[in-house]
């Protein structure tokens, strides 16, 4: 089992190093010799990959201003940090940093439209803001034709928002950041946000509350409020803004200079001091949640990003519980399998984190049992350390993501927020290379003495159970306040009294804003060429060359996915690839999962409607071996009758969850009810019935894959820093003397009738749920192998598909109701479907309907897409482009799409000249073509208490029902 290793160091890129596993198969002798006789690159020189040069420059203002140039592509990566988040935050105003993030997107005084109007205008990707404890911050990856536009738009709304920012504003937002808090609360495992922050920092601890907030004080916030924030903590001096890509620093320093130079300095901030409590004794909570089954929590306090012991105790997580070879996984998991799940991980902000170990009861176990073990590992653990084998492993694992999180110059963790959070939190934009240097030359000496100094502490114990929840979320969230209020937690710490004099802060006007500025001429897309080779098996191979970083991707897909099972087979291939995840005949689930450690590969497995897929990514210097490797996995499964049992009763406690899951039991209800019998109609997980995966056998898996995954049903694709002749050579080494069997190849079961629709909506009852789900499906008569549904996509973008669309604008914008709402275009080999999805507070169920209802026919009928809708949607789709290809991973993508729809091999670079010709007529009749409302089966997931009357006045059938297999 595989899964995230750690969220800090490194904690903007160690998600990258965990992967979902699923499958094992039957190798070659020779391979595996080959393979097990290989020496994997040294840790030194995946440090040394590690290179992040910057120039850094300080405007007088004290905007803090940090330059990395990469030329790879016509980008620019573009991220604004602030120094404030909910620990700035005193009693009463919880949430609030977070309510600001949203306002901050709703247009300044020089630009007052939607911040995601201009960013599609100009072709921007990876766009998005954040808040956490410690940070706010804003990013995008725009073309660098568009930099200085975008670098306009980011001062103005660090100079000049306040004058833009209206009662109607500030109500709407809150609205959306309560429906946010509502989304968060109904999921299982919802609350624990609170349980963690409420039990673990005590009352005036500024980690005490959630960054979401409470309702009640989201309800207090002010216009004056939003203007004392905006003021204390929005000055340049409190702020990092970060270039990365396409610039050098003296482009860079004329244009910044420009735009942010005329910006007063904002009062010194005082930061709040934070310190990372210890608890007095050790506590035991026990909560229920609407889950499958116990959960058992144990965490501690531990240091923050900004102490050098975080790193090692990054390490510390990963040995115990975030490696696939972890030492909780082969103790609890696989060799006494009492839990269905563990994991551990460091979770750092900056002052302060939380080291946090779970495990999930398998069904049928005494949870007292597996609390008693899981607590005996722990101890363990910290009496041994680790080894220093255990330690290179976590060391590799997490290089390796680190690696491969740099290809990008922006979004969540690439190199611009890399360069960001180390400037703002440790005034050092190189940090993460000092931190990958410590790391790499921590000891298993150092990771004991400090598990032996933080885990030894008094614990937090949380016990989640099955059943009702006994509170919901809507009181939670919000510091203490009252009598217990401490001193510090009345304060309002926004600023420095010194400085704190709000009357003399403003800014002058010195760079020319009455226009945006005109954008300079974009670059197109150049896709890589696609080179093209055959296996002597006869397996196609379909290459492109990538080499921003070392490191290559590899696909290896077979026609069958979804489309290969029926609701009787249901399940057979899930299990199968989960226990084909789980080892070879060679290697069991504990050397396989070393092995991949060792090479810092990641192999997954997966499958979608109509395709079955194996991949691998890998560091170039490792290829071979993890070429081996993968062939491994997918030849010569190991289908060990333990390891079956294990990850049927995991897949079981899978299932048990999606059927508590509302937006599991929505696209469940949906796929049945507008598909039917039809493949497409089989949950998307792929699991079908508890009694069908208790009845499946050894035998029923290895005919799926004796009948399935064969070489003539398979295609290879590779992208990265390797050549065609190469990775020939070594995929003919792996997989050139797998021969086809002589039977005929399978053909997936589209030729199975869809239901006649008949509208209607299917509510399906989840009692106490404080947000309904809503689903509306209909199947077109279109076929994906056939037609391009890039017109009806692009037509779905005015109504449904982004932001800005009308569904969205509607009950999120205008009405608050939601926190996002939209519509998309389901492509697949067979029958494409169209779909919204709409998760709205639950007295605004059935309004949320009506207005759904009326956005789709008032688009097809009467208002098809308007001249401001054309122009986004055209120039979106346009300069878009060299951005949604800017790593290997999005190529591969690509490469895959081209060849699956035998599209021609320029397809993505025709697809500029194709937008710009496009006309609103164009796209309503093609809207017009395909979409029909009356067609539409809207699923409900939601109480039937609270939402059934609703519906009721909505001139449709109801059906109420319980959540089903």
């Amino acid at each position: 089992m595989k899964r995230v290793i750690s969220t800090s160091i490194i904690a903007l890129a160690v998600s990258a190093c965990s992967t979902y596993s699923d499958t094992a198969v039957e190798s070659a002798t020779a391979p595996a010799a080959e393979a097990a006789a290989f020496e994997p690159a040294p840790l030194s020189s995946l440090v040394a990959e590690v290179d992040l040069p910057y120039e850094k420059f300080v405007l007088d203002n004290g905007l803090t201003v940090i330059v990395h140039e990469d030329r790879k592509a016509p980008l620019v990566g573009v991220s604004v940090w602030y120094d404030v988040g909910s620990k700035h935050e005193p009693a009463g105003k919880t949430g609030f940093a977070h309510l600001f993030e949203h306002l901050m997107f709703n247009g300044t005084e020089n630009a007052p439209a939607d911040w995601f109007e201009y960013i599609q205008q100009m072709g921007g990707t990876d766009v998005n803001g954040t808040t956490n404890p410690d940070r706010t911050n804003y990013f995008q990856t725009v073309p660098t034709g568009a930099l200085d536009r975008v670098l306009m738009l980011e001062s103005d709304r660090m100079g000049h928002l306040l004058g833009a920012v209206t009662q109607e504003k500030l109500d709407n937002q809150r609205g959306v950041v309560q429906n946010e808090k509502r989304q968060g609360d109904n999921n299982p495992f919802g609350l624990l946000r609170y349980e963690i922050f409420e039990n673990l920092f005590p009352k005036g601890h500024r980690y005490h509350h959630s960054t979401i907030g409470s309702m009640g004080d989201l309800d207090a916030a002010s216009m004056d409020d939003v203007r004392s924030w905006f003021t204390d903590h929005y000055g340049p001096n409190n702020a990092v803004l970060v270039l990365a890509g396409d610039i050098d620093a003296a482009t860079a320093r004329a244009k910044v200079d420009k735009w942010f130079g005329d910006i007063e300095r904002g009062p010194e901030v005082s930061h709040p001091t934070v310190t990372v409590p210890t608890l007095a004794e050790s506590k035991t909570k026990t909560v229920t949640d609407q889950i499958s089954t116990t959960r058992l929590y144990r965490m501690w306090t531990v240091p923050g990003s900004n102490s050098a012991e975080s790193v090692p105790m990054n390490l510390a997580s990963s040995v115990l519980g975030g490696l696939s070879s972890s030492r909780l996984d082969n103790a609890l998991v696989r060799e006494d399998p009492v839990a269905v799940s563990v994991s551990s991980f460091n979770f750092t902000l900056e002052d302060a984190g939380v080291f946090i170990v779970q495990a999930d009861v398998k069904p049928g176990v005494d949870p007292a049992e597996v609390a008693a073990k899981l607590d005996a590992q722990i101890a363990n653990y910290i009496a041994t350390g680790p080894t220093a084998d255990e330690l290179e492993r976590a060391k590799v694992s997490t290089m390796a993501g680190v690696i491969r999180g740099l290809e990008s110059v922006g979004g969540f963790g690439g190199k611009a927020p890399q360069l960001a959070s180390g400037e703002l939190f440790m005034n050092d934009a190189g940090y993460v290379e000092k931190q990958l240097e410590q790391m790499a030359a921590t000891t298993p000496e150092v990771v004991q003495g400090l598990m032996q100094k933080w885990l030894t502490r008094p614990v937090f114990n949380l016990v989640y159970n099955p059943g009702e929840r006994t509170e919901g979320g809507e009181n939670r969230g919000g510091a203490i306040t009252g009598p217990d209020s401490l001193a510090d937690i009345a304060q309002a710490n926004y600023c420095a009294e010194e400085s704190c004099d709000l009357s003399g802060i403003a800014t002058t006007m010195q760079a020319e804003r009455d226009a945006l500025p005109e954008l300079a001429p974009l670059a197109g897309l150049d896709f890589p060429d696609i080179e093209r080779a055959t296996l002597s098996n006869g397996m196609e191979v379909y290459f492109a060359h990538r080499d921003a970083v070392p490191t290559v991707q590899v696909q290896v897909e077979f026609n069958a996915g979804r489309a290969a099972e029926t609701a009787a087979t249901l399940g057979t291939q899930r299990l199968l690839l989960a226990v084909m995840g789980e080892g070879t005949e060679r290697l069991d689930a504990t050397e396989y999962a070393i092995a991949q450690e060792r090479l810092g590969a990641s192999i997954y497995e997966g499958f979608d409607a109509d395709f079955t897929n194996f991949g691998v990514a890998a560091l170039a210097p490792n290829l071979a071996p993890s070429l081996e490797l993968l062939a491994e996995t997918i030849r010569s499964p190991g289908l060990r009758a333990n390891v079956i049992e294990r990850e049927r009763a995991r897949l079981l406690n899978g299932l048990s969850s999606e059927l508590k899951d509302p937006n599991s039991i929505a696209d469940r209800t949906a796929r049945q009810v507008v598909f039917g019998s039809h493949p497409y109609g089989l949950p998307a997980s792929g699991l079908g019935s508890a009694d069908r995966l208790k009845a499946l056998t050894e035998a029923d898996l290895r005919q799926f894959h004796a009948t399935w995954l064969r070489p003539d049903n398979a295609r290879i694709y590779v992208v990265g820093d390797t050549s065609l002749a190469e990775v020939t050579r070594l995929l003919e080494a792996s997989f050139g003397d797998w021969k086809a069997p002589a039977t005929a190849k399978p053909e997936r079961l589209y030729n199975v009738a869809i239901p006649a629709p008949e509208q209607r909506i299917v509510l399906v009852n989840r009692p106490n749920s404080p947000q309904s789900v809503i689903y509306g499906a209909q199947v077109l008569d279109l076929r994906g192998r056939d037609q391009d549904i890039t017109l009806l996509s692009a037509a779905n973008e005015a109504l449904g598909g982004g932001f800005l669309a009308r569904i969205n604008m509607n009950l999120r914008e205008a009405k608050g109701w939601s926190y996002g709402a939209g519509s998309g275009v389901g492509n697949a080999f067979d029958r494409v479907y169209y779909g919204v999805r709409a998760p709205v507070q639950s007295d605004r169920t059935g309004d949320s309907i009506s207005e759904i209802r009326k956005e789709i026919n008032e688009f097809v009928d009467a208002r098809g897409v308007q001249p401001n809708e054309l122009e986004r949607i055209v120039n979106s789709n346009m300069r878009e482009l060299p951005g949604q290809f800017e790593t290997a991973g999005d190529v591969l993508g690509g490469l895959v799409n081209i060849v699956r729809y035998n599209r021609p091999d320029n397809y993505y670079e025709t697809r500029a000249p194709f937008f710009s010709k496009l006309t609103a007529a164009e796209l309503d009749a093609e809207a017009r073509r395909n979409l029909d409302e009356g067609d539409m089966v809207y699923i409900v997931v939601g109480d039937a208490k609270v939402v059934e009357p609703q519906l009721e006045t909505l001139g449709l059938k109801v059906e109420v029902i319980e959540p089903q297999e």
